[in-house]
């Protein structure tokens, strides 16, 4: 089932590390004339990627809920714009779509970065599971929209923020929404949106491939230093649901409360995790591959035996990805899905 995927996710040997920063890996690339739209990128790790891909030439459009406050937390980087984009309000996802294509613009990559982790259950106003209606779903919506953008650039490439926590949970086809069995913390919903934005890079890749769009799923790692605190993934996660006890036993502090930094063991500064998401956007090694889940600035290799995921372990589960998250023919069946939720 999963051959010809298992097949692209080897490594390449791309010469960098998990300690790999950002501004090393641009190092030597010119973005000069190359738009951008970052979902989430006036903070936190949307933040770093932003400064880098500016430093390197880029105009970047930061897609955030309140704009003027997105704004104040970009003062001093070059060429960046910002826009009203809320993921869980489809009518602001059309709007800014309206906005950037009215612009005339293309756009030559799109980085879905935003997203939030856990807590209790939440819905929108479609009665939707947070998680995966703003992780997943609000970014499906925005990047079909994008589409012709993305097209007129003549060479794109979509990046998906996801991470190790999509080992957590495959799509739950029967119910996706927790009309039932929704944990208390919630990362089974967490592990559900994780997998989809894995499974969405995958399908989008074999899409739009032969018109140059390429897809990417991109875990950046356990990120400390941001002023949202150690957030695991893409460093929007909630903390308020972890204890001082539980973060020292899954090794996120020390005995003093510190961050742990460790890139090896996926513990890294906010440079080292916005690494991988600007290899994934910009990376010449990657002009004629797609549909693969990165980290450490490489293909991960497939874990085909992954073991079960034990709440209450106080252990993260690996990063490595598993057969679940890049299934083709999941990966369709997820597309069909989003299509078909999309016009509720």
């Amino acid at each position: 089932m999963t051959q010809n995927m298992a097949h692209r996710q080897h490594p390449i040997g791309s010469g960098f590390t998990a300690a790999s920063t950002a501004d090393e890996v641009l190092a030597g690339i010119d973005l000069s004339g190359t738009n951008i739209v970052v979902t989430g990128g006036h903070q936190g790790l949307g933040l770093v990627t932003t400064r880098a891909l500016s430093k390197a030439g880029a105009s970047v459009m930061v897609a955030a809920r309140n704009p003027n406050r997105a704004a104040a937390g970009l003062t001093g980087i070059e060429r960046v714009d910002t826009g009203r984009l809320d993921l869980l309000d489809p009518s602001s996802i059309d709007a800014f779509v309206a906005q950037y294509l009215d612009s005339g613009r293309p756009l030559h990559i799109l980085i879905n970065n935003a997203g939030i982790m856990g807590g209790p259950l939440v819905r929108d106003a479609r009665g939707y599971e947070s998680q995966f209606a703003t992780n997943h779903l609000g970014h499906f919506q925005l990047t079909l929209g994008l589409l012709p953008a993305l097209r007129a650039a003549s060479g794109a490439r979509v990046v998906n923020l996801t991470s190790g926590g999509h080992r957590v949970s495959d799509i739950r086809w029967d119910d996706p929404h927790f009309t039932s069995g929704y944990d208390p913390m919630g990362m089974l919903g967490y592990g559900q949106s994780k997998t989809a934005n894995v499974l969405f890079a995958v399908e989008l890749d074999r899409r739009w491939a032969a018109d140059g769009i390429r897809g990417y799923a991109v875990h950046p790692g356990i990120i400390h230093g941001t002023n949202l605190g150690p957030h695991i993934a893409e460093g929007v996660a909630r903390t308020d649901t972890l204890s001082d006890e539980q973060l020292r036993t899954m090794g996120l502090i020390d005995e003093s409360g510190r961050p742990v930094i460790d890139p090896d063991r996926e513990h890294k500064t906010p440079q080292q995790g916005a690494s991988t998401s600007v290899f994934a956007a910009t990376s010449p090694l990657l002009t004629d591959i797609g549909g693969v889940y990165l980290k450490d600035n490489d293909i991960s290799p497939l874990d085909e035996n992954p073991e079960p995921i034990i709440f209450g372990s106080g252990t993260l589960p690996p990063a490595t990805v598993v057969p679940h998250a890049i299934d083709p023919q999941s990966a369709q069946r997820l597309w069909d899905l989003s299509e078909e939720l999309l016009k509720a």
